[in-house]
């Protein structure tokens, strides 16, 4: 009986040997007379995901546009009666500010102008009034108001003319020239139209005071002129004599009287990378 257990005994110790063995025998293949040892298993690599493209709002802007009448005064009309004794005038101006670029704009004035020429001296004197529009291009920032225009205007004149005196026109003046005849006869009830195209700009200089500066490329539509008589200076049109096209001029001083504002939102859109979560 003990001979029989200690056979037994024999035979558990080879058997745990055996299998100990075993496990570090390397696997032959099936197929092929390589034989392919088996590596330990190990955590799988986390790949790293590309960053997704998000967008995101930026801060918006609040910009607060101001609408409403800025009226003034034509400063060169107004004082060339300092210095120039053939001439008197006034001039005002205004603008109705319609959408963002668009103005309603008008000028109303007064003129009265003597001219002196070799062969006459007359003078004529009248109201007029223009209107049209104006688009301003300058790109303001912020809560500036400056403004750089082109626009159109429609003029209407009613005025009358005088002529002073004038010479008869001697081709072979031997004795001399003629005196100047004195004539003093007035024509009344004239009137003129016009098409002109204005280009201008008014910067603000203190708030709601501008001053602006604008030229005037006019040309002539109807003259109503008295018979045996040319109409030598047409107020709010300027010189004639120098055919159907004038040009003008004016520097202005005007205040802005605003009436109600309008808030324009300026939102913009920033692209983000976020990286993808690990799943």
């Amino acid at each position: 009986m003990k001979h029989t257990l200690k056979f037994i005994s024999s035979l558990s110790l080879l058997f745990s040997m055996f299998l100990g063995y075993a496990q570090d025998v390397p696997e032959i293949s099936k197929n092929k007379d390589t034989i392919v040892t088996k590596k330990p298993q190990t955590e799988k690599t986390v790949k790293t995901a590309k960053p997704e493209v998000q967008e995101t709002q930026k801060d918006s802007v609040v910009k607060t546009d101001r609408y409403g009448l800025r009226v003034g005064v034509d400063l060169y009309k107004l004082t060339r009666g300092l210095y120039d004794k053939n001439y008197k005038g006034v001039e005002f101006v205004g603008d109705w500010r319609l959408t963002k670029k668009y103005y309603i704009a008008a000028e109303l004035g007064y003129e009265d102008k003597t001219t002196e020429d070799d062969r006459l001296t007359s003078s004529a004197n009248g109201t007029y009034i223009k209107a049209g529009f104006d688009y301003n291009f300058y790109q303001n920032w912020l809560d500036m108001e400056n403004l750089i225009t082109i626009g159109m205007r429609g003029g209407f004149s009613t005025f009358s003319q005088e002529l002073i005196n004038y010479k008869i026109y001697n081709p072979n003046p031997y004795w001399g020239e003629l005196p100047p005849i004195a004539e003093g006869q007035k024509y009344n009830g004239l009137t003129a139209t016009w098409i002109e195209v204005a280009m201008g700009l008014k910067a603000q200089v203190f708030r709601n005071v501008f001053v602006g500066f604008g030229v005037q490329l006019k040309l002539l539509a109807t003259n109503k002129e008295p018979n045996n008589f040319e109409n030598l200076y047409i107020p709010g049109f300027n010189r004639t004599y120098d055919g159907s096209f004038g040009i003008g001029f004016n520097y202005t001083v005007s205040y802005f009287i605003p009436i109600y504002k309008k808030k324009t939102m300026a939102s913009e859109t920033a692209k983000k990378e976020e990286p993808k979560k690990k799943k």
